[in-house]
């Protein structure tokens, strides 16, 4: 039976788990994140599909099941699964992926590297995409198209299938025209989008970004635009926009553009925080810092989060302030990535070498003032961490939405702690309770972790309560809405 929703996106929908020499499909152990999320869209139609990809030694083995149903709380659905060559994989991936397009997204140009691409291998993963999906579904389906490793679909799937409605969304950065149009592909890429009906983005800025991409390159009609919701400006933050683009016309064809931040499962993470095993957690992390104020910041080794820039803030924190000294602790969660690629080893093996100077210069026997944790934290523990921590220090250089801020306000259930964030985050738009700061300045940098060790309880409990009432109104719940919202605002007109 065909689908009337089919959602395309990289990872598979489930954990693969060997149970007695057999594979099984479990469902994912975290209600919270952006894959249950896609899954609880299912329920909304008869029939649904996801199509992902899955390493395979042989392709072409008769015996690799190409499309699998699977049964679980979000109901029933079909998943297709697209066999890649490890090859494939790397050059897809690794190479095109994060090595051309992510540091363009982030607008690192120095880091962007043009020559190891294999663009006729992203066009075939794309293309292989693609025809899964125009397989899977029924006519005039919904397919929604997810991050920027699969650009190429929605421009293919309008060929295969133009009955098709089409949309896309961006769980990253969107750049600039003059960053954007560095990649070669640009016209390709953007001709592709603007074959959707939906282009999604979490924030204003980004919107406009992607239409003066999309001005730049080709003849666009009418720019239809509208102020932006006042719970998403935020004046003077780096990334604010007054306006944004609303809907587009190209080439006889309208496309909506949809400004809307994912957030986070808030009932979920209100219920981990009131846990007692959380309680627990948290009262053994207090024990440890034994009185010491401890700050805390959590993140994926990655140039764009800004790790090293905060080390060596810290660093400058406790020259200058000697008083803080055997009375602080910073909880540094950087989780490795992808140590085969050599950015991410080498900024792994920088974050390590300036931990471990900042603790030769100042820690003694009696103190350490920093803890580098290189391992993924599960989720129940990380909550125990998020309530334990005076401050959550969230401060990347460059980040599509970074919901690490928004589970760290979900679970201060008592009010306190604060949120120090980078403006160049897409979440500061809609926090701005927080203590802003601009990881690109040592003086904004060493001021804003200061003021928030030194806030008084009172002005602690008015930031957070404001910030949780923003994250508990725009839970993820309230994301998946705006979504449907925007289908019906284009596809009923």
């Amino acid at each position: 039976m065909p689908s009337e929703l089919v959602i395309v996106y990289h990872r598979q929908p489930y954990e693969e788990v060997e149970v007695d020499g057999k594979i099984e499909y479990h469902e994912n152990k975290s209600p919270n994140g952006i894959v249950p999320t896609l899954k609880s869209f299912f329920g909304q139609y008869e029939k649904g599909a996801w199509v992902a990809w899955k390493q395979a030694d042989d392709p072409n083995n008769p015996d690799f099941e190409r499309v699998i149903q699977i049964e679980d709380s979000y109901g029933k659905y079909s998943v297709s699964r697209l066999p890649l060559t490890a090859a494939q994989v790397s050059s897809f991936y690794h190479v095109t992926s994060k090595e051309a397009f992510w540091p363009i997204l982030h607008s690192f140009k120095e880091k962007y590297n043009y020559d190891p691409v294999d663009w006729p291998t992203f066009r075939e993963v794309n293309w292989s995409f693609a025809e899964a999906a125009a397989a899977e579904a029924a006519e005039g389906a919904v397919v929604w198209v997810h991050d920027y490793n699969l650009w190429l679909v929605p421009g293919y799937l309008r060929q295969l299938r133009p009955d098709l409605r089409i949309s896309f969304f961006h769980h990253t950065p969107f750049p600039s025209a003059d960053m954007f149009n560095v990649l070669p592909w640009r016209k390709e890429i953007t001709q592709s989008l603007l074959a959707c009906d939906v282009v999604g983005f979490h924030i204003p800025r980004y919107a406009n970004n992607f239409v003066s991409v999309a001005r730049s390159l080709f003849d666009i009609g009418e720019v239809k635009r509208e102020k932006v919701n006042p719970d998403f400006f935020s004046e003077g933050t780096a990334l604010n926009e007054a306006t944004t683009p609303v809907r587009i016309t190209f080439d006889g064809h309208e496309i909506a553009i949809a400004s809307s931040a994912v957030g986070v499962d808030v009932s979920y993470i209100d219920q981990l925080a009131r846990s007692e095993e959380t309680r627990r957690a948290a009262a053994s992390v207090r024990e440890e810092m034994g009185g010491s104020q401890m700050i805390l910041s959590v993140g994926r080794t990655d140039y764009t989060k800004g790790g090293i820039e905060q080390l060596q803030s810290y660093e400058r924190l406790l020259e200058a302030n000697p008083q803080l000294r055997g009375k602080l602790r910073l909880m540094h969660v950087s989780v490795s990535a992808n140590r085969a690629m050599t950015a991410y080893e080498e900024i792994q093996n920088e974050i390590e070498a300036t931990a471990g100077r900042i603790n030769g210069r100042f820690g003694t026997f009696e103190w350490q003032p920093l803890a580098l944790i290189s391992r993924a934290i599960p989720f129940t523990e990380l909550i125990g961490y998020y309530q334990a921590a005076d401050v959550a220090w969230i401060t990347p250089l460059a980040d599509g939405m970074n919901l690490v801020a928004k589970e760290f306000v979900a679970s201060r259930i008592d009010d306190q702690g604060v949120l120090v964030l980078s403006e160049f985050a897409g979440a500061a738009v809609e926090m701005d309770a927080a203590v802003p700061t601009n990881p690109f300045s040592h003086r904004s940098m060493d001021t804003a972790i200061l003021q928030a060790l030194e806030m008084g309880p009172e002005e602690r409990a008015s930031r957070m309560k404001q910030l949780r009432s923003h994250v508990q109104k725009y839970d993820i719940r309230a994301w998946a809405d705006d979504q449907r919202r925007y289908f019906d605002m284009k596809w009923q007109s």
